[in-house]
């Protein structure tokens, strides 16, 4: 597996693995055994990057996770997140953030608890939290640093002015935001200022939350817990409007003989030596493929063929429910 580097220390394999849809959001649980044993699949087949969250489940996603990379933690980078309001007694998340100093320094000893670790390797503020300055939540995880109980700092879906503010009071390692054939947007300002300030990217659904892997059309049906159900984007019309790309990905994986899913995951890892996308799954087959990436590798002219294909198409829907939107701080 082929390694990359996040900001200016943190190596990670070239493709890490997001744990989310394990415990939640794609539908019910999968088993926490099988969960366990892909994970530990996942390392050894060179995958040292695991992204989880508190509010993933909330908690049951970083106990997992915890469980199945106890035995080979040192081996490994954990990425997780803080921000949201979750009852740490009954884990009932309330309907905003909250990143003030001190719940975030109570989260982070949760967070260890529930990982079986003595250290967050990648701590992410998960939501930008409009009521605290960003500069506060840069000084608390700073002062965990210090501490030792976390590594590196980092941002999720942070506008550029917040990543430039929270970085000149601790600097960031990497930030993370969607990004993949489906949603350009981090194109425009986002990358550029993370080019200019040496911090690593992290795209989360990179496979289009599985709509450019070729396996969804506009009849397929979702699980009634799965979020897609109330994503815009994924709605039964958006779906077969934006088949469109899906064909431009499909025809462009045919040429160079890998699969769509591989051909997108490769597309990211063309744009920039610092990116690190962390596709997620449950099954083992799905793992390799998208691993299989690391090795589609995408000449310049293969990058500007679809770029100027999908350039040209007029995707609908929004990639997130409005309420969700409004979270963000883009």
């Amino acid at each position: 597996m082929q390694k990359r580097t996040l900001g200016q220390h943190l190596e990670v394999s070239a493709v890490g693995l997001g744990c989310m849809s394990m415990t939640s959001a794609y539908g019910p649980a999968a088993d926490k055994g099988e969960m366990i044993k892909l994970m530990r699949a996942a390392h050894d087949k060179g995958v040292t990057f695991f992204d989880t969250a508190e509010a993933y489940g909330p908690f049951a996603n970083e106990e997992l996770v915890g469980e199945a990379l106890q035995p080979i933690r040192e081996q490994v980078v954990i990425a997780t997140k803080f921000g949201f309001d979750i009852d740490p007694e009954t884990g009932k998340r309330g309907p905003g953030t909250n990143s003030r100093p001190e719940h975030i320094k109570a989260a982070a000893d949760a967070c260890l608890k529930r990982l079986q670790t003595d250290h967050i390797d990648l701590f992410y503020q998960h939501r930008v939290d409009p009521n605290v300055p960003i500069e506060d939540v840069a000084g608390a995880v700073k002062e965990l640093i210090a501490e030792g109980k976390v590594k590196h700092f980092g941002l999720s879906e942070a506008g550029v002015q917040t990543i430039r503010r929270a970085h000149a009071v601790q600097p960031i390692t990497a930030v993370q935001s969607e990004y993949s054939l489906f949603w350009r947007d981090p194109e425009k300002e986002l990358l550029p200022t993370l080019g200019e300030l040496g911090i690593g990217f992290v795209p989360f659904s990179p496979l289009g939350a599985g709509f450019l892997t070729g396996q969804i059309d506009e009849n397929t049906k979702f699980d009634p817990s799965d979020f897609r159900n109330h994503v815009p984007r994924f709605s039964p019309e958006a779906r077969k409007a934006n088949m469109v790309l899906v064909h431009a990905v499909k025809a462009a994986a045919e040429r160079k003989g890998v699969t769509p899913a591989q051909f997108a995951l490769a597309w990211l890892l063309a744009q920039k030596p610092w990116i690190v996308p962390i596709p997620g799954t449950t099954k083992l087959g799905r793992l390799e493929e998208n691993l299989g990436a690391v090795n589609a590798e995408l000449s310049k002219s293969d990058v500007a063929q679809i770029n100027e294909t999908a350039s040209k198409l007029p995707l609908e829907g929004e990639r997130l429910p409005e309420a969700a939107l409004k979270m963000t701080g883009l």
